[in-house]
């Protein structure tokens, strides 16, 4: 018998317990999807608040049936007869960590293309199927993606973000506010964007992240690899959180880790599957110039960046060798999150050149308008600060849309055309 359940989402009981329900800006995404689309698959990593989203999504739904892989009984059926499992479900279809069973792919297509009403099947996954493309291609144009990241700094505080779309709008940047302190910082720091984490003291998120990462590897991980023992996953993950921000250099980590280069590349790319870690490629214009082609490689939350490493709050902005990584991984962290709900919807890229010039991080839409985004914690700057906007402008020319670098002052400056200092806190604020 397959457990299932005839449910109202929206009452029933949720893994974990989260003080604090947050207004997450991916829901209207969803519903969006859902009234178009037959097959909806919210992916991130585990406790990004999934199943609690999906639960408030599908109780306003009369019928829902929910099923989640996480039960071995639910697991088994599905892995055994997946044509049969699918074809047993009514309503609305809910399958939690539906990654678990990928042969479920190929019946929910089976059973799409009989009825193609949208909103059919709402999945949930903690398995980035863009790098597992044997899941995706299956449901190639009849599957929408939305990925639920960590809490950001605006659904923390209510305040839906806009600034990648005001980067693009071509109107002037403004912002006045209270500057951000540097305790403030580090304390947003040091918290990442975990909902459970978020909500308790420092000194007790080392806790939450010790069983979070032995669950990762137990669950998630394993279910995804043929690496025989994932002993060396925690020493791995620190030495990359130590390079975070930074360009990833695949033959350095081998050494320092002391693991063969391919099953390197097997880890890197299971940490990247199950959204521990992300990678930023460099951005690239067809002419002369030379620029760096390797990746950035970004921790995908500043709190558990901070845990690798064993950073207090104290230290994450006092560390002279870790201060830079620390802060523009936070920040890119966070345009990764307004990326998904921003009209634009860019791709998230880096710039550098062989003579030095960089930008941390540039925007590029689909109709390949360019903005450049830089960080520095600072309140004093000065035009040489601009020096990789600049040249990111002169290889942009008319595509470049604006250049904006972050630093800790109050008010948006105008340091040329398209070129603006801007308050970190009007990130979020």
């Amino acid at each position: 018998m397959i457990p299932t359940s005839q449910i109202n989402i929206a009452n029933s009981p949720r893994r974990g317990h989260i003080i604090t329900m947050f207004q997450r800006y991916s829901q209207a995404l969803i519903e969006a999807a859902m009234g178009d689309t037959p097959v909806v698959l919210l992916n991130g990593a585990r406790q990004t608040g999934k199943t609690t989203l999906v639960q408030a999504l599908t109780g306003k739904v009369k019928k829902a049936t929910y099923v989640t892989l996480d039960d071995a009984a639910a697991l088994a059926a599905a892995t055994h007869d997946p044509r049969g499992f699918i074809d047993g479900l009514a309503g609305t279809i809910v399958i939690d960590e539906v990654q678990k069973a990928p042969a479920l792919f190929p019946a929910i297509k089976l059973s799409v293309d009989r009825d193609r009403r949208p909103g059919r099947f709402l999945l949930t996954g903690s398995a980035n199927v863009m790098v597992l493309p044997a899941l995706s291609e299956s449901l190639a144009g009849r599957m929408e993606i939305i990925t639920l990241r960590t809490l950001s700094q605006g659904e923390m505080e209510g305040s839906r973000e806009t600034f990648i779309d005001r980067l693009f709008s071509g109107g002037k940047m403004t912002a006045s506010s209270v500057p951000c302190s540097r305790d403030s910082l580090a304390s947003r720091i040091h918290k990442g964007g975990y909902p459970e984490v978020v909500q308790r003291p420092a000194g007790r998120r080392g806790r939450w992240f010790a069983s979070y990462l032995t669950a990762i590897l137990q669950r998630d991980v394993r279910d995804l690899s043929n690496i025989v023992g994932l002993t060396e996953a925690p020493r791995l993950l620190a030495i990359l959180a130590a390079q975070s921000a930074g360009l990833l250099n695949v033959a350095d980590v081998s050494r320092d880790a002391g693991i063969p280069h391919t099953t390197l590349q097997r880890y890197l790319a299971l940490f990247e599957a199950t959204f521990m870690i992300h990678r930023i490629p460099a951005w690239s214009v067809n002419m002369g110039k030379r620029l760096v082609k390797a990746s950035k490689l970004l921790l995908c939350d500043t709190g558990f960046m901070a845990y690798l490493l064993n950073a207090s709050e104290k230290s994450v902005l006092e560390n002279v060798h870790m201060t830079g990584r620390f802060l523009e991984t936070f920040v890119g962290c966070e345009l990764l999150k307004q990326i998904e709900w921003s009209d634009c919807k860019p791709a998230l890229l880096h710039y550098r050149t062989a003579t030095g010039a960089e930008v941390d991080f540039v925007l590029e839409t689909g109709g390949q308008r360019v903005a450049g985004v830089e960080v520095k914690l600072t309140a004093t700057l000065k035009a040489d600060d601009f020096r990789g906007l600049r040249s990111l402008a002169n290889d942009a020319k008319a595509r470049f849309a604006a250049g904006v670098l972050l630093y800790t002052g109050e008010k948006a400056i105008p340091f040329g055309e398209n070129l603006w200092a801007f308050p970190l806190n009007g990130l979020w604020s």
